[in-house]
């Protein structure tokens, strides 16, 4: 009988231990406790051939056809107490009354979901679509293309839905690193430069990835000149490797790039810009092989509205004429956020900001986990410069280009010191 019994407990374990192997992921999500709903969603926004113009370097450059596709990506974030979404575009830069758009329909389509967290990012490419206004065929004539924006603004509030409904029970892994010491250049101050690469994956119980969640800094500029095609640019070449590697949507958020961090050394193609892209997404693979996993269940968001003084006469002028559809006088309206998912922090910056914000808003911020500076996030007003840009007799070089693509000196001193406040109190 006890060798019965022996047999039948040894049975007992080993079917207790297969079954355990057989359900680990669903063990896992259990004993690591998460409580996020994440959801992710992708459209194309691809505009029409010949329809409108390219954005950043020259004006008049007609957008012929497209080399990749260009996205809006969404990813919804939910706990018992709280919602939050990302959207991030393949474009120059979504200014703010368009992110107050994209909220006024998901309220009408979602009225449970708080539109006020709705964070917006761009990739910032320079082969994608004018939605600013200042690349059209000449000074006088607006870029924009407004059937082109009405499309994105419905696509951006659909892909925001899509993402709701496909919400799931998520674990969430985190991964930081450096990159980029080969290609990235700040060429205006050569010492001063983020190289962080932050990471935020999410996986469902099997392991599948829903999205995964990347932040690095340098301008999408490989492909000027070289094509008369849109792209993403390099970040093209991270959806195709990220892609290729998981499923699940995959989205970059850019970081500080202001004065003037860019590809250098790296000869302008299409194979140099998916080149390259590759590279950063197999570096984020590689982190991701050693991720930590994030126990925290904190979803906590705080959006700020900011008034910033206008100083460049450029900027109202263009307003006026009509060339911006956006209304610039003494001051302009925007707004920065800062938000906690888990053990990740991030904090939006509302245009192209010097490497100098981004390493002092790392240092305001008071988490355990990756930090994430999304560049032109919520907003894209130009050049965000430290002060001493605006100083000629500081000569540092491509100031005066950058400067004049500034609302004016006091807007990096007035988004650090809202910063500041927001961080000191989160």
């Amino acid at each position: 009988m006890n060798t019965q019994k022996q047999l039948f407990d040894r049975f007992k374990i080993r079917w207790f231990l297969l079954l355990a192997t057989l359900l680990s992921p669903v063990f896992s999500f259990s004993l690591h406790g998460q409580v996020f709903k994440v959801g992710a969603s992708a459209n194309t926004i691809n505009p029409e051939k010949d329809s409108l113009f390219f954005a950043g370097a020259e004006k008049n450059r007609k957008f012929i056809d497209t080399e990749d596709n260009l996205y809006v990506k969404a990813v919804v974030i939910s706990n018992e107490s709280a919602h939050l979404a990302i959207l991030t575009f393949d474009c120059i830069g979504l200014m703010f009354p368009e992110l107050e758009k994209i909220r006024l329909r998901v309220r009408r389509l979602i009225p449970e979901f708080p539109v006020e967290n709705i964070v917006i990012s761009s990739t910032h490419t320079h082969t994608g679509p004018d939605v600013v206004g200042l690349w059209g065929k000449d000074m006088l004539t607006s870029g924009i293309n407004d059937l082109f924006m009405e499309s994105l603004i419905e696509k951006s509030t659909q892909t925001i839905l899509n993402a709701w409904q496909n919400r799931t029970m998520c674990n969430v892994f985190t991964a930081e690193g450096k990159t980029g010491e080969t290609w990235v250049k700040n060429i205006s101050e050569p010492e001063l430069i983020d190289r962080t690469v932050s990471v935020l994956q999410f996986k469902d119980p099997t392991g599948k990835n829903i999205a995964t969640l990347t932040n690095f800094a340098c301008h999408p500029t490989i492909l000027i000149g070289v094509t008369k095609g849109g792209s993403a640019d390099y970040v093209a070449g991270y959806y195709k490797y990220l892609d290729s590697v998981h499923s699940g949507v995959n989205l970059f958020l850019q970081g500080a790039i202001g004065g003037w961090v860019q590809p250098e050394d790296v000869p302008r193609s299409y194979e140099n810009a998916i080149k390259y892209g590759t590279e950063l997404g197999m570096y984020v693979q590689k982190i991701l092989q050693t991720a930590n996993s994030d126990y925290s269940s904190k979803l906590k968001i705080r959006v700020k509205k900011i008034s910033l003084p206008v100083k460049n006469e450029g900027f109202r002028q263009l307003s006026r004429a009509g060339v911006i559809k956006r209304t610039f006088n003494d001051f302009v309206d925007s707004e920065l956020a800062v938000f906690q998912i888990g053990d990740a922090m991030f904090a939006t910056h509302p245009g192209e900001t010097s490497p100098a914000l981004s390493l002092y808003t790392r240092k305001l911020m008071n988490n355990n986990g990756p930090k994430f500076i999304l560049g032109l996030g919520m907003d894209a007003l130009g050049y965000i410069l430290k002060p001493v840009y605006f100083v000629p007799k500081n000569s540092i070089p491509h100031s005066p280009y950058l400067a004049s693509m500034s609302i004016g000196p006091d807007t990096y001193p007035e988004i650090e010191k809202n910063l500041e406040e927001i961080l000191n109190g989160f």
